[in-house]
């Protein structure tokens, strides 16, 4: 399918794999605009993010020689225990060398080579690359490339099904106004109505999705409500540490959680989360994080709240009967460096009642 809204870019989703990689420096092999949102956010994060500024002479005669100076800059300055080099559109057509650079450049740190460009419709490509590269530089096992791969797949499909990627175009929208949604939600669980509360939420946004979910503890403590977060502690180095991290923090507050699947295994938990809600057989559900991830089937005939960080998330929810949808904007750069729970809007609004 061609999607006529933006979609994801292969480059970004590349720097955000070298970071959770415990990746020091990242340099983009391109033009100094290339991803510059997403680059200058992940300095936020702890990973510096250098760039060879490609002009347009280096697109006629080749940029070997700045990305060199680059890698020999950022060894001598930053001193990172490892480096990634990542290519971009303009790298791939000029047909730039990335691993002869590094070779050529006289550095000793650890560094990969990352050959990608925003031309894919899917953006797994630079998480499947930059994981290729990390295996054969021996920083992950077989093992854990294997799942990689697997939960890409598994986050592909549920996004061609439920998901931005299942339309051509889709209208943003800002979904319900929050304190009529919070208004409902408290109605419920201070009503003695049975409940879960689901965190299913993508790497480091679960840092501020799992405040939907401490807001309603700290509002309704003695609701009858279960609560269920993907925390298990698997995955690449940063995702696994914030996972801990998070988890205490919800357990320090008192909260009972129960803990189904990992951080990176957003997609592929569907089914798990599903077959829990039929057994609890709740009459309301807050599901925070990535909600289309549970198969409609297990959600019909249950109140659902939903809450996303994607526009373009809301029409895909409302076509599979979820009632209630409540959209976190700018939720992304709000968790990024962070290392304890981040307040949220809708969270702050169940909190004034």
């Amino acid at each position: 399918m061609k999607y006529m809204h933006p979609r994801p870019s292969s480059i970004v989703a590349a720097l955000y794999t070298a970071r959770d990689l415990k990746v020091g420096v990242a340099i983009l092999h391109g033009p100094s605009g290339c991803s510059f949102k997403h680059a200058r956010l992940l300095e936020e994060d702890g990973m510096r993010v250098l760039t060879t500024s490609l002009a347009d002479n280096e697109f006629i005669f080749g940029g070997q020689k700045p990305l060199e100076d680059v890698l020999r800059f950022a060894e001598d300055h930053f001193k990172p225990e490892r480096m990634a080099v990542i290519g971009t559109c303009v790298a791939m057509i000029i047909g730039e060398d990335l691993q002869s650079a590094i070779d050529g450049a006289g550095i000793i740190t650890p560094t990969i080579a990352v050959d990608i460009h925003a031309g894919y419709l899917e953006n797994i490509a630079g998480v499947l690359a930059t994981l290729e590269a990390a295996h054969e530089a021996g920083w992950i096992s077989h093992d854990e490339l294997t799942r990689q791969q697997f939960l890409m797949e598994k986050a592909n499909e549920v996004e061609r099904l439920r998901g931005a990627a299942s339309q051509s175009y889709i209208e943003p929208s800002r979904g319900d106004l929050k304190h009529i949604a919070a208004r409902r939600l408290l109605e419920l669980a201070r009503g003695g109505k049975k409940g879960v509360a689901i965190l299913n939420a993508k790497k480091e946004t679960a840092y501020m999705f799992a405040d939907e979910l401490v807001a309603l503890h700290d509002t309704c403590p003695d609701a009858n409500i279960r609560y269920i977060a993907n925390l298990d502690r698997r995955g690449l180095p940063k995702t696994r540490l914030d996972a801990e991290r998070i988890l205490k923090d919800m357990r320090a507050r008192d909260i009972e959680v129960e803990v189904i699947g990992a951080l990176d295994e957003y997609g592929a938990n569907g089914d798990l989360l599903g077959k829990k809600i039929v057994e609890i057989a709740p009459e309301f559900a807050l599901i925070s994080g990535v909600p289309h991830a549970i198969p409609p089937e297990y959600t019909q005939g249950i109140e659902c709240f939903s809450v996303t960080n994607g526009p373009r998330q809301v029409g895909p929810l409302r076509s599979i009967g979820h009632q209630h949808i409540i959209v976190e904007i700018d939720l992304h750069p709000k968790t990024l460096g962070v290392r304890d729970i981040v307040g949220s809007e809708f969270g702050a609004v169940m909190r004034s009642f």
